[in-house]
């Protein structure tokens, strides 16, 4: 197959995991600066505007995360279709899952523009907030189109197993984005002062560059894309097959900010510092497990691979090895951030009562990132295997089932480390049953050669 080749399927899998992963880890990095470097701009130019891109922080995690999913169902069956050597089907599917992108895009964008003003009410916006809210919006809303395709574009690149291309596209975006938020929202170097219009015009405009570099990659670098017009059906079929895992992938997403928002309420029951040390500690946890998420946005198309080219025993060695080392990672973690949990919470807040809450925090969560680092794997590899319900069971009974009632629980019986030592068990609980889960699949339905699920169906143009 020319440019399209199932070049995960060979050699060394620790090797290839290794290559894979450290690309992302830094695409990763870079994302996270982007969203903190629009927060530290829009900061500086006041309380009000601050709060103003704060109410649009919940649905912008909703709309991310139906791109996340688009992204895992966009990954998950081109992966399969590479490792089957089919280049027909995974043309078709590229284009079938861009033109989807596309569409659900021109969807959202009326559909948020209509209610916005309703929808941030019920969030509890005051009026006066509404103006500021809506001048970010309107225009982060007519630019999702340069959102969501390129996170379909993204995962049409990873199933290749191209992490490299990625992490470049993702690093240009940040900078980008860094160089153009000061001259937009504040008006340096004769640029018109926009303030919130021009944080979201950059956000837009290194998107679109996203898009553009990746839509060169995709038809020129790796011939993905065709023009040839499908059948209705056979369009249907394509989108079908991205929705099984995407749909699905979204939910899960979803799901963790959701409880995020309960843990703080019940956070917030022990006053405003324990709410901010809870702030900061998780914002310490997000760098300090972008080793994991690197990990989980490989897998799958490792997974997939391997699967359509019927080795699935490279599949049951890869996520034996990827649970080890979660579990090695993770202990380093909890020791590193034992030591030091009281300094790295100082350096963003020196008050007596948040350095507690957030060294606290950060001296019981790590001992279980190593078991939540297998979670991120394991359902990954579910959405690559193309089996997404499991990882979506996965989800909801590390938060809902578990996690919010020992939260509440633990309050009530020992206060805030009853509120943080449940969230180490649901990782650990968890974890453990993700992992025998993962591993009868791979065992008995895999390395056993049981026909996988019948949910695909072949494409013509």
């Amino acid at each position: 197959m020319h440019n399209i080749q199932a070049r995960l399927t060979e050699g060394s899998v620790p090797r290839q995991l290794a290559k894979l992963t450290a690309p992302m880890v830094w695409g990763i990095l870079a994302m996270m600066a982007f969203n903190v470097t629009d927060t530290w701009f829009v900061a500086q130019l006041g309380v009000r505007e601050l709060a103003a891109m704060s109410f649009t922080f919940p649905v912008i995690m909703v709309l991310i995360s139906l791109g996340i999913g688009l992204m895992a169902g966009t990954s998950s069956v081109l992966a399969r279709a590479i490792g089957e050597g089919d280049r027909r089907r995974v043309r078709r599917l590229t284009t079938d899952a861009l033109t989807l992108s596309l569409l659900l895009s021109l969807v959202l964008t009326g559909i948020g523009l209509l209610t916005m003003k309703p929808l941030f009410r019920l969030l509890g916006a005051p009026e006066d907030l509404l103006p500021l809210i809506g001048d970010y919006m309107i225009i982060w809303y007519a630019g999702f189109a340069v959102f969501l395709a390129p996170m379909a574009g993204m995962g049409a690149i990873r199933a290749t197993g191209d992490t490299r291309l990625q992490s470049r596209l993702l690093i240009g975006a940040a900078i980008l984005n860094l160089i153009l938020d000061p001259l937009l929202i504040f008006g340096w170097l004769g640029f018109p002062r926009l303030e919130l219009q021009g944080a979201a015009i950059a956000t837009v405009a290194a998107r679109a560059i996203i898009l553009l570099a990746g839509f060169y990659a995709l038809q020129f670098k790796m011939h993905l894309l065709t023009y040839r017009a499908p059948r209705l059906a056979v369009l249907w079929a394509s989108w079908k097959q991205v929705l099984h895992v995407g749909l699905p992938a979204a939910g899960t997403n979803v799901i963790i900010p959701v409880a995020t928002g309960v843990i703080v309420s019940i956070i917030a029951g022990f006053g405003s510092d324990a709410v901010a040390g809870f702030g900061v500690a998780i914002r310490i946890e997000g760098v300090s497990l972008v080793v994991f998420y690197a990990m989980s946005a490989v897998i799958g198309p490792f997974v997939g691979q391997n699967l359509g080219a019927g080795k699935p025993e490279r599949i049951a060695e890869a996520m034996r090895l990827s649970a080890l080392f979660c579990l090695g990672l993770g202990a380093i973690l909890a020791v590193v951030l034992g030591i030091g949990a009281e300094s790295l919470t100082r350096t963003f807040n020196a008050d007596p009562n948040v350095v507690h809450v957030g060294a606290t925090y950060l001296r019981i969560l790590p001992l279980s990132y190593g078991t939540a680092g297998i979670v991120m794997v394991v359902n990954a590899a579910f959405n690559g295997l193309g089996r997404p319900l499991p990882a979506v069971a996965i989800s909801v009974m590390r938060t809902l089932v578990l996690y919010i009632p020992l939260a509440y629980a633990g309050a009530a019986l020992f206060g805030l480390h009853g509120v943080f030592a449940a969230s180490a068990a649901a990782n650990v609980l968890v974890g453990i049953g993700a992992y025998w889960w993962n591993r009868q699949v791979c065992l008995h339905r895999l390395l056993l050669r049981a026909p996988p699920p019948a949910q695909e169906q072949p494409l013509q143009s």
